[in-house]
């Protein structure tokens, strides 16, 4: 069996590594295997490519498309461009995607076209939110997988809801926590954790990039002021994403408690996440792993696709207002985190499962 991986962005890298893992034990145990790494240069900035498969121990790519940023429309027809043009020079069985950024929607529909089955990793997560980019990719991909692996129950149902048949949905568990596991004994400081006299439980995390939320300058800064303002004597560790940074550019804040710093590597991002107060952010996947970790979540969004994060992890969805945030944030501060547990089959073995699962068919 002849697979191609595709990655194109953080969130990618994160949930490639465990495949790869599990697909080179699979070919030690005799198993007639093997991959094909596509990176399609979706994420093109060093923080948030290259650093991932050094520290993750992913191999080089076998090709990087380069096709970098651009509208929506731009960057996926570059990527669906490219990725034929791969897929001629270098025919597989199976093309393998995973999560829902625009590589993940462009490389299964070039595939799909060609007549080659298509696996998605993380299919069925739904926030029911039209004006995500990413919510697009889900439905589209999913629409044309011939494979759904599942992270939770309830994304199953949603696939089914859809139209999938069960028999080609298949409930393995999340790679994103594979990848934590495996990782959870190697993860160091950043460099400016002693300067800033960082220490465990000392600091919030803070991370922003939905349009929601930094697209326009004013209710950004708002924003950024009111949560500087609200974490009274603790620091704000801001790992600023390019496209935030693009906005507030060089303007003086004048925050009091908030430190901004680098994009970090995995391994610096979730020492970071282990070890302090309180995580704020806009990310999804990022409410996976405080789940697993047992760190209290602050999801400044209305939807979310990760409904088991709330449910029986360490989530909580706050909206874009600075005041929900504040009396959840007080809430947590007077009343301590709420009960929580880890979703089943965050186990660690969803990938070693998903590659099982595939040379049996």
């Amino acid at each position: 069996m002849k697979i191609t991986l595709i990655a194109g962005a953080r969130p990618n890298f994160i949930k490639i590594a465990p495949i790869i893992k599990a697909i080179e034990k699979k070919q030690l145990e005799g198993a007639t295997i093997s991959f094909r790494l596509v990176h399609t240069g979706q994420h093109y900035d060093k923080a948030l490519s290259e650093t991932f498969f050094k520290e993750l121990n992913i191999p080089e790519p076998h090709i990087n498309l380069n096709v970098k940023s651009g509208s929506q429309a731009e960057q996926t027809a570059a990527i669906m461009i490219a990725f034929e043009k791969e897929l001629m020079s270098n025919p597989c069985d199976l093309v393998l995607v995973v999560g829902d950024v625009n590589s993940t929607m462009a490389c299964a529909i070039v595939a799909k076209k060609m007549n080659i089955k298509v696996a998605h990793v993380e299919a069925g997560i739904r926030s029911g939110d039209l004006t995500m980019p990413e919510e697009i990719n889900r439905i589209v991909t999913d629409s044309i997988t011939d494979y759904f692996f599942t992270t939770s129950t309830q994304a199953s149902e949603n696939l089914i809801k859809h139209g999938a048949l069960p028999v080609n949905i298949h409930f393995v568990g999340n790679v994103m926590i594979d990848t934590l596991f495996q990782n959870l004994d190697r993860i160091t400081a950043p460099s400016f954790f002693r300067d800033f006299g960082l220490e465990k439980e000392n600091y919030v995390l803070l991370t922003l990039h939905r349009p929601s939320n930094v697209d326009e300058e004013k209710s950004l800064i708002d924003l950024l002021k009111g949560i500087d303002a609200m974490v009274g004597d603790k620091k704000i560790i801001f790992p600023i994403h390019p496209r935030t940074k693009a906005i507030i550019g060089d303007k003086n804040l004048e925050l009091k408690n908030t430190l901004l710093v680098e994009p970090q590597g995995y391994l610096n991002f979730i020492y970071l996440i282990r070890n302090c107060l309180a995580v704020i952010t806009d990310s999804g996947g990022i409410s996976e792993e405080t789940t697993v970790l047992g760190i209290p979540c602050f999801t400044m969004r209305t939807t979310t696709e990760r409904p088991e994060t709330i449910s029986i992890g360490t989530n909580t969805l706050v909206g874009n207002s600075i005041e929900n945030l504040k009396k959840s944030y007080t809430d947590f501060l007077q009343n301590g985190i709420k009960k929580s547990g880890i979703p089943e089959l965050w186990d660690g073995n969803a990938s070693e499962r998903i590659i099982a699962i595939l040379l049996n068919e």
